[in-house]
């Protein structure tokens, strides 16, 4: 009995065609200078997160705005906010946060460093906000650390595909 030598089975994506008219493989996300698969999927995710975030903000902002007893007073805190502008740094930043997540996962460059910049800005916001919602805070710091991780690891990938 010989042994036949094993068939790749055919791609289910197209050739890419370089530019001597050569067939040319696109470079998968693992096989990228600096990223991996899930580097690259988290930065989809982050995008998402962001907008996620943005929203919820924006829902915090208005309901911190709309009625100020919302909250629980927390008494003799150091770093004690007035409730009203509390309100409206998270409605400013949620608007912000939505359209930075937009850009992030268009794939703009710019988008990328000013979600590092935001997401930083909202751990420290809610590191100030832990008296007030603690369960709450500790969830969107660790969601925060996650943004920003995935930004800064994540490959920078054009939109055709390559680094």
């Amino acid at each position: 009995m010989t042994q036949q030598p094993h068939a790749t089975p055919p791609s289910a994506t197209p050739p890419v065609w370089d530019k001597d008219h050569q067939q040319a493989t696109p470079p998968a996300p693992a096989d990228m200078p600096g990223g991996s698969g899930f580097a690259t999927g988290g930065l989809v995710f982050a995008g998402v997160l962001m907008l996620v975030n943005g929203f919820l903000a924006i829902l915090q902002g208005i309901s911190a705005l709309a009625k100020d007893d919302v909250y629980e007073r927390v008494n003799d805190y150091v770093y004690e906010m007035n409730l009203t502008g509390w309100g409206w740094t998270m409605l400013v930043l949620g608007v912000v946060l939505m359209g930075v997540g937009y850009g992030v996962l268009k794939g703009a460059w710019w988008a990328r460093m000013t979600g590092i910049f935001l997401a930083s800005a909202s751990l420290v916001l809610h590191f100030l906000f832990l008296p007030y919602a603690p369960v709450w805070s500790v969830i969107m710091v660790g969601v925060d650390f996650f943004v920003i991780w995935a930004l800064a690891t994540a490959p920078h990938v054009s939109r055709h595909g390559t680094a």
